[in-house]
């Protein structure tokens, strides 16, 4: 049987070739995302550890805290700590460090790097001038207040050289230095693509915590001294709000964070890849049904000389088995091509990644391989059984075996039964609310099955809809193709699967997705009324106190409020609090009040969002005791409330109240308004007046809502970008249901030849038939599809203010237009071969 398996994989290579193409680019997703992953992991792995090489002990400062009884609060661990530290048994040096956020312009005045990405720290040489963490390739490091160095990427993005001057941005205003040095590092953040500023250390503890003090500190140890015993010395040492670990155990703390961040990352790769893997069942399934149909004489015979049940089952499986080790093994090597592609695209979009070796691991060559061959074999377990029950004498006597009516009755009764049970946990998941998502998803699964137990049932009345306009526009071929679509219900219902359910998910992610963007936007039109935001570049940093005062000053500003966030203990309660300018915060923002006046924050009192005051019973007038983050305590009184507004915090109070007890505000964005609105001249007016700052955005109407709702479009892009594998492998089952399908009807076809219809109205009907399969599967995917969406979505509204499904016609009416396309491009090979066929040949044929 063996034997046999073998010759009916080299006969009908052509058949199989897409089977092979559907397991291959599973396995290939598969083994490439595993090998991407343990090789990412591995890079940074290797990066943390030899970030931590040579420090035997690192201390870190997470902020104010008291230095020891009687003292003064400092705001991190000070210079003469780090010295006494340096002169402990072991050490053979200790240096301090402080760092923050530093914006590099370019020549045009851009910022180099994200945001997030770009920092400064300071230059801290040991006795022989140099700083183990930098190497520099040109120049030397700032030893001047005046001096900067920068890594080597970002001098050459900025094409900047030594003895040139340089504009950097930190929290405050731009400064200019000159550049004394170009360095390489191992430093993480650099590495993933950002920027990296070296100060003087003296101009670093300035411009990012105060003289004198540092945030860390890194200890080396002496030959021979033990890591232990110096963590033991310097503990004693430190303020309270410090803690000091070995340098070991901080690596593999790291290395443990690498490993749960790549976990995620690889899980949900995988998770898409499974659904690639599922929808290749599909083009699988489909091909060993027909093939098995094709060769029912062959197998009748084989039966008739003494094959018993379970050899003709076992010999489909082998050839499924043969079919799945050479497409897995194909696919092992396309998927390590995947992973170092996928590298190689993240340093294209400057998401660097450390150098070293591709790691293949036994897990990722063994899982790819087995995945493929147990996906292949489990596929062809149904044709191979269907194929073992054909009695030798009904076989002999006819080539195609039409199911039962009762083997019909049964399927289509199984995935009503099962249909309806998903929809009724979908619904049930929707009652529940906020916390039915996971119901709701496990109602899909339950419904999709069904629905695709059931799809051969909906091909007939669904393409019965469509089979008149196929007839009044294309005629006989119009005709032929409606016929042909429904004559194999079960292989048409197959083959619409695979796109069905690509397009569920797919339809499904676009209701979402626009849903919850329109959402983001509407709460983020309806509440702010400026005309510009000012941001950092950085995500959630603080500006300085004098970009608020140089904004106030620009030409044309008509009202500007920052939203400036604080907390205060208010009547016992702990409130995070938006300081705003009075007077000008109603017109830069939508704030409907419900009771008192905004004019009240002009007279230092404070304004409560209405939930909030009905939940503690607070009103209008009433005077709460309050004690500000410095720990002082006094009284404010309530002089309106208002509805709620999802862009400010439930409390808000005029600057001139928080301002004495907040030295350094968290200053996050600002609002302006514009004489004249919107303008090229309005925005640069602004960004003259902030002096042209790289690391500050100003952002208009259009770039507000951007700034919203571009993570969810991100995200969306990315969704569907890990779903085309689906939908290629969707694709590949329409090609090869055609092209088999019309092997099947040589005779037919020749026949149809002999009577009249041309090469051109046969290929018509070949690519008729291809467009109303994939319609058919691509309308019952979008329907499900948004159907899906509604249910999640009702599970998420209660999470997600103003809310509201939307359906996206214009990206549903793209997807089936898609769809046809998908189609016509299918049926291209199948309609050639269609049309090339002898008539006298094809009429011989059996």
């Amino acid at each position: 049987m063996f034997r046999t398996a073998l010759r009916n994989v080299l006969a009908h290579k052509a058949r199989l070739l897409m089977t092979v193409l559907a397991v291959m680019l599973g396995v290939a997703f598969v083994s490439g995302t595993l090998v991407f992953t343990d090789t990412l992991s591995q890079a940074f792995r290797n990066q943390t550890a030899k970030g931590y090489d040579g420090i035997a002990v690192a201390v870190t400062s997470y902020g104010q805290g008291p230095a020891g009884e009687g003292e003064k609060q400092q705001p991190g661990i000070s210079a003469a700590t780090v010295e006494r530290i340096a002169k402990l048994d072991g050490v053979a040096s200790a240096s301090g460090r402080v760092d923050g956020f530093a914006g590099v312009a370019d020549p045009s005045g851009k910022l180099i790097g994200n945001g997030w990405t770009n920092k400064g720290s300071n230059f801290a040489p040991g006795e022989d001038g140099k700083d183990e963490r930098y190497a520099f390739v040109d120049g030397t490091g700032p030893v001047k207040p005046g001096d900067i160095a920068l890594d080597k990427d970002t001098a050459a993005k900025g094409t900047y050289k030594v003895g040139d001057t340089v504009r950097v941005a930190t929290n405050g205003p731009v400064h200019t230095y000159t550049l004394s040095g170009v360095f390489t590092t191992d430093d993480g953040q650099v590495s993933a693509g950002g920027s990296l500023v070296l100060f003087d250390t003296s101009v670093a503890q300035k411009l990012y915590l105060q003289p004198g003090y540092f945030q860390n500190v890194t200890v080396t140890a002496a030959p021979g001294a033990s890591d232990e015993k110096i963590l033991a010395q310097v503990e004693p040492l430190l303020p309270e709000d410090a803690e000091a670990r070995t340098g070991a155990a901080l690596a593999a703390e790291e290395a443990k964070m690498i490993e749960e961040g790549m976990s995620g990352m690889n899980q949900a790769m995988l998770g898409f890849a499974a659904i690639a893997l599922f929808v290749g069942v599909f083009l699988i399934s489909n091909t060993f049904t027909m093939l098995v149909a094709q060769r029912t004489k062959e197998l009748a015979l084989m039966r008739a000389v003494g094959a018993s049940r379970k050899q003709i089952t076992r010999s489909v499986l082998m050839e499924a088995l043969l079919v799945g080790a050479i497409a897995s093994a194909v696919g092992l090597a396309l998927g390590l091509g995947l992973a170092v592609g996928l590298r190689s695209g993240m340093n294209a979009f400057d998401l660097k990644v450390p150098g070293g070796p591709l790691v293949v691991s036994p897990t990722a060559i063994l899982s790819g391989i087995a995945v493929g061959v147990l996906v292949t074999v489990i596929a062809a377990y149904l044709p191979g059984r269907r194929a073992a029950k054909i009695p030798p004498v009904a076989a002999m006597s006819s080539v195609h075996a039409a199911p039962t009516t009762k083997s019909l009755v049964v399927r289509n009764s199984i995935g009503a039964a099962v249909t309806l049970l998903g929809s009724a946990v979908i619904l049930w998941g929707v009652a529940v609310g906020k916390d039915g998502k996971w119901i709701v998803a496990g109602g899909a699964f339950l419904a999709l099955v069904g629905l695709i137990i059931l799809i051969p049932l909906l091909s007939r009345p669904v393409i019965a809809l469509i089979r008149p306009l196929l007839i009044r526009l294309f005629g006989v071929s119009g005709k032929l193709a409606g016929q042909n679509a429904v004559r194999n219900p079960r292989r048409t219902g197959a083959t619409a699967s695979a796109l069905a359910i690509g397009l569920t998910l797919v339809t499904g992610l676009s209701v979402m997705g626009v849903s919850i963007g329109k959402a983001v936007d509407r709460s983020t039109t309806d509440h702010i009324t400026a005309d510009y935001m000012i941001r950092m570049a950085g995500e959630g940093m603080s500006m300085d106190r004098s970009a608020l005062t140089a904004v106030q000053k620009a030409k044309g500003v008509t009202a500007v409020s920052p939203q400036q966030a604080s907390f205060l203990t208010l009547d016992g309660v702990d409130r995070s609090v938006s300081g705003v300018v009075p007077g000008d915060i109603e017109k830069v923002m939508n704030i409907t009040v419900v009771d008192g006046s905004l004019a009240s924050l002009g007279q230092g009192r404070i304004a409560v969002e209405e939930e909030t005051a009905k939940k503690h019973g607070w009103k209008t007038g009433d005077t709460l005791p309050v004690t500000y983050g410095d720990g002082k305590s006094g009284k404010l009184a309530i002089g309106a409330t208002y509805e709620k507004n999802d862009m400010v915090s439930t409390v808000m109070a005029p600057l001139s109240v928080l301002d004495p007890h907040q030295p350094k505000p968290y200053l996050p964005e600002i609002l302006v308004k514009m004489d004249g609105g919107e303008s090229a001249a309005a925005e640069q007016a602004l960004v003259d007046a902030l002096g042209q700052n790289p690391a500050i955005k100003v952002m208009d109407k259009q770039d507000i809502r951007d700034e919203f709702g571009g993570i969810i479009n991100m995200m969306l892009n990315i969704m569907y970008g890990l779903l085309a594998m689906a939908l290629i492998i969707a694709v590949l089952g329409v090609v090869n249901t055609l092209a088999m399908s019309v092997f099947e009807r040589q005779q037919e076809i020749g026949m149809l030849r002999a009577i009249g219809l041309d090469r051109r109205r046969v290929k018509r009907m070949i690519r008729l038939e291809a467009v109303v399969i994939s319609l058919f599967g691509a309308l019952v995917g979008v329907a499900m599809g948004t159907f899906l969406g509604w249910a999640i979505g009702q599970t998420l509204k209660d999470s997600i203010p103003g809310y509201a499904m939307v359906v996206p016609w214009d990206r549903i009416g793209i997807f089936l237009v898609l769809a046809g396309l998908v189609g016509v491009l299918a049926a291209m090979w199948p309609a050639r071969s269609a049309a090339r066929l002898n008539m006298l040949s094809a009429i011989k044929a059996e």
